[in-house]
């Protein structure tokens, strides 16, 4: 561990370099606004051993320009019909939709369609309570982080877009929470404001490249050296996009010691993040992976085991025998 490099409790678990690695499945938005779905992914995440579970949180209207929400978008109608079950979106927007037959939908139909209210997330906190797993959120605006302090959540989570938001930063450190601060998009001076916004304590920054999937060139882990180096008291991270398992494992070999990963259901659901996500067959493997790491990596100390003895007695008897 660097000199000096501090751990982070989240929960009732430490993250830092010599901890074992906090996995977060990032559940986001592939729940499409069906509390059913977002149960399903609990679910999938803590049979996999994860150690949290994260969504998003927007208030739309202080988002979004209405420019922005009356944009043409396509919509399943399933989702669109669900949310208005769900009593989920402006009652002008159903009445459109109704009386359209759910056609010319719009950017704003299904921003609203996917927003979870107060109480589908009072519902995800007992049901992350009941499965013994932590959860969180990304807040997009001031509001959403005054929302989350409704809820006694381990941390904070800035996404790679807030990342210079002064206003979201502020709001965030002021709930007395560690942060999670993810990189994506971010030069190294955004990087350094955000830190000294946020200020060291209790702060896991995170590399992070966002684009969705995430391309192998472009991951670029020697970032998480970078990173290291250039903020010696904080753990880093890696929040990852990429559409493998093998891309988070390589990250904490390179000294990660928090991973975030999407995750979804069915990878050819709705949704602009699905693509980008491990179903739970994929999940597994890749937890599975990281928590065999320490395994493997050993002490360093050079031995003989017992299990080499009878291969030694014998191929040290044939000349040249053997590897």
């Amino acid at each position: 561990m660097a000199k000096g490099r501090r751990s982070v409790r989240i929960g009732n678990k430490l993250v830092g370099d010599e901890n074992p690695t906090y996995v977060v499945a990032e559940i986001g938005i592939n729940h499409n606004g069906d509390i059913d779905i977002a149960k399903k992914l609990i679910d999938v995440a803590v049979a996999a051993w994860c150690d949290a579970v994260k969504f998003q949180k927007r208030t739309i209207t202080d988002v979004y320009t209405e420019e922005e929400l009356a944009k043409p978008r396509e919509v399943p109608r399933a989702v669109l019909e669900k949310a208005i079950e769900r009593h989920a979106l402006p009652a002008e927007n159903e009445k459109r939709l109704r009386d359209s037959d759910f056609k010319n939908t719009t950017n704003g139909d299904q921003k609203w369609a996917l927003e979870f209210t107060e109480d589908e997330y009072k519902e995800i906190d007992r049901y992350c309570h009941e499965r013994a797993i932590d959860w969180f959120a990304s807040p997009w605006d001031v509001k959403s982080v005054e929302f989350l302090g409704k809820f006694n959540v381990p941390a904070i989570k800035i996404a790679s877009a807030s990342l210079t938001d002064d206003a979201i930063l502020r709001a965030a450190r002021s709930l007395g929470k560690p942060v999670i601060l993810s990189t994506g998009m971010s030069t190294m001076e955004e990087i350094e404001h955000a830190v000294s916004v946020l200020g060291e304590e209790d702060l896991i920054i995170l590399h992070c490249t966002s684009t969705y999937p995430g391309k192998l060139e472009e991951l670029n882990h020697r970032v998480i050296h970078t990173l290291k180096e250039k903020f010696p008291v904080n753990p880093v991270g890696y929040s990852c996009h990429s559409t493998g398992v093998v891309e988070a494992v390589i990250a904490v070999v390179t000294g990660a010691s928090l991973v975030e990963k999407h995750i979804t259901l069915d990878r050819s659901m709705y949704g602009s993040d699905q693509a980008a996500s491990l179903e739970p067959g994929g999940l597994y493997r890749m937890v599975r992976d990281i928590r065999n790491i320490p395994v493997v990596m050993g002490d360093g100390v050079k031995r003989v085991y017992d299990s080499e003895r009878p291969v030694l007695e014998k191929l040290r008897k044939v000349k040249g025998g053997g590897s």
